[in-house]
């Protein structure tokens, strides 16, 4: 795969804005991706003292578009969105993610159909301690605009 880590993050992922919550590409190859994100205390989800470890479900999926970006680019093709449809077992081992804490995600590609379904095995790390993890499923519709509907497609 050619590198995607020379795209910008905003190449390879949809989101935008205060949405967009991941800051660089690490790694990225046909089976995995790995990110790193700032918490950032101007975050969408920021409490007094940082941001829910919940929200390291978004930081899984966001990764998981940089793979799918990574991919899209590789191929010559543009970025689609994605949609995030479940998650198993997320286990986070803090309850606060601190401002100021740098994430690195990784998303492990365990299967991804030709009908666009998708699996991966997801981590949050902050140094070397792993700090939540999920399996996270994932659907890219060959169509997005189609998928929901958009009368201008």
């Amino acid at each position: 795969m050619n590198d995607p880590r020379d795209a910008a993050v905003e190449r390879m992922v949809p989101h935008r804005g205060g949405m967009l919550w991941i800051d660089r590409v690490l790694h990225c190859d046909e089976q995995s991706v790995s990110v790193e994100a700032v918490v950032r205390d101007d975050h969408l989800l920021a409490e007094a003292d940082g941001v829910p470890a919940w929200a390291g479900i978004e930081y899984m999926a966001q990764c998981i578009a940089a793979w799918a970006g990574g991919r899209a680019l590789t191929r010559g093709e543009g970025v689609k969105p994605g949609f995030l449809l479940g998650t198993r077992r997320y286990q986070a081992h803090r309850e606060v993610l601190p401002f100021g804490l740098r994430l690195r995600v990784e998303a492990v590609c365990e299967l991804f159909g030709d009908n666009g379904l998708g699996l991966f095995a997801c981590r949050i790390l902050d140094g070397d301690e792993e700090i939540a993890t999920a399996n996270v499923s994932v659907y890219e519709p060959p169509d997005a605009d189609a998928y929901l509907g958009n009368p201008n497609s």
